[in-house]
């Protein structure tokens, strides 16, 4: 008799662990929000949890800039193929700008007004602000030429060490170009050390992460006993708008179809199904790329630049959701914990979801790990990236239908020719 394959359990799923930590961290906070004057015992468990959580994010924090560097030397330095597909590349990255900024401006203009609608109560979002260690960044460390001059370190070193994550990335991506255009063997020499280096810490950042259901279900204890019931409410209005706005955002992608002609708007939404139905049950974009290969070849027409090229270039580098997502995290996290979010950070939010776009690490979360040094220096509390972590099995299943379809829309756009597909 054959044995079967050991299956491995559910249970064993990142996604699941997290899911279930939450889950059992904000009953557990909720149960202990009803005690009016808590226990010793209580207020002895509540410090140790905030201990545990908090030393959770930290792990995570120490990875996000030595992991950010290689990628984006690697991707940048080591891009052969977009150099040899020239002007075909160069026209992607384009339609990825415009459609990363497009999101951007019209996810920071809506959702901050949708938010104004949220209301929590004072005094349980101040108990959760106090127990949050918030860096309260200078008054005016966002203003105009403070951030131009802030792009610019005068010491890298010092700016890797102070978890300030736009000037490294200005300075890797030029010290990235410089690479590019010195001779084959040191640059091939170094391009191996930084993948093997991304690799490394892809490893230590999955470790990390298979520790987040222990992580969070300490932040979520502590999250649900000082806001009480008022989580359930704030994390229904957080799913409703991550969703709606990602739906609407899908939509707009399909207009544009119609509006430019390039292919027929009906061929285009059935070569899409196959690749949304793996999209969204997978959660990943590159799970989606053989369905997306295959509508395009199959129903589109498409050349193969788009096929063999662009298809896999968007599908392995181009999150168009974080454009979203990024801006409407942030302002639930702020609202959670009673932080007023100014305009100028919000645009540095936004700003960064797309400077950053293209350094996303193919992990899960990853685009939320990047978010820590940011939220650091806008008076953010990064415990508040745990929570996001955990809330992000739901609306990921949007967020990655809005990727495939984005994926599609450029290879769409970058052909060379206006196609018919019915034709």
């Amino acid at each position: 008799m054959s044995s079967a394959s050991p299956r491995r359990s559910p249970f064993r799923s990142t996604g699941v662990q997290v899911s279930l930590g939450l889950v059992a961290g904000l009953a557990l906070g909720m149960l202990l929000s009803l005690e009016s004057a808590p226990s010793a015992f209580i207020s002895g468990l509540l410090a140790t949890l905030e201990v545990i959580g908090t030393a959770w994010i930290n792990a995570v924090r120490m990875t996000v800039i030595p992991l950010v560097v290689p990628l984006l030397i690697v991707g940048v330095a080591g891009g052969g193929d977009l150099r040899a597909t020239g002007a075909v590349g160069a026209k992607a990255f384009g339609w990825m700008l415009v459609l990363l900024v497009a999101c951007a401006v019209f996810s920071a203009t809506v959702s901050s007004v949708w938010f104004e609608s949220l209301q929590l109560d004072p005094a349980a979002t101040a108990r959760l602000r106090e127990s949050a260690k918030i860096d309260v960044p200078p008054s005016d460390a966002l203003s105009v030429r403070t951030f131009i001059l802030s792009l610019i370190p005068l010491n890298p070193i010092k700016a890797a060490a102070d978890g300030t994550l736009l000037p490294v990335v200005f300075f890797t991506l030029l010290y990235a170009f410089a690479l590019g255009r010195v001779p084959e063997a040191p640059r091939a020499a170094q391009l191996t050390f930084f993948r093997g280096m991304a690799d490394t810490m892809l490893v230590m950042v999955r470790w990390m992460l298979a520790l987040g259901g222990i992580g969070i279900f300490a932040l979520a204890t502590v999250l649900g006993q000082k806001l009480g019931t008022n989580v359930l409410g704030a994390i229904g209005f957080y799913f409703v708008v991550n969703i709606v706005l990602h739906l609407v955002a899908t939509a707009a992608i399909y207009v544009v179809i119609a509006v430019t002609g390039r292919v027929s708007l009906r061929e285009f939404a059935r070569a899409m199904v196959p690749a949304s139905v793996v999209g969204m049950g997978s959660r990943s974009s590159l799970a989606s790329l053989p369905a997306m290969v295959k509508g395009a070849t199959d129903v589109l027409k498409l050349p193969a630049t788009a096929t063999g090229f662009v298809l896999p270039l968007c599908a392995s580098v181009f999150k168009l959701t974080s454009a979203i997502y990024w801006v409407v995290g942030a302002l639930f996290i702020a609202k959670l914990y009673g932080i007023e979010l100014t305009t100028a950070n919000l645009a540095l939010v936004a700003a960064s979801s797309v400077v950053l776009n293209f350094s996303t690490p193919g992990i899960p979360s990853g685009g939320m790990l990047l978010q820590v040094p940011l939220y650091a220096s806008i008076g953010l509390p990064v415990e508040g990236i745990g929570i996001l972590i955990a809330l992000d099995t739901l609306p990921d299943m949007f967020k990655t239908l809005l990727n495939v379809t984005a994926d599609m829309m450029v290879a769409v756009m970058t052909s060379p020719h206006p196609l018919n597909a019915e034709g």
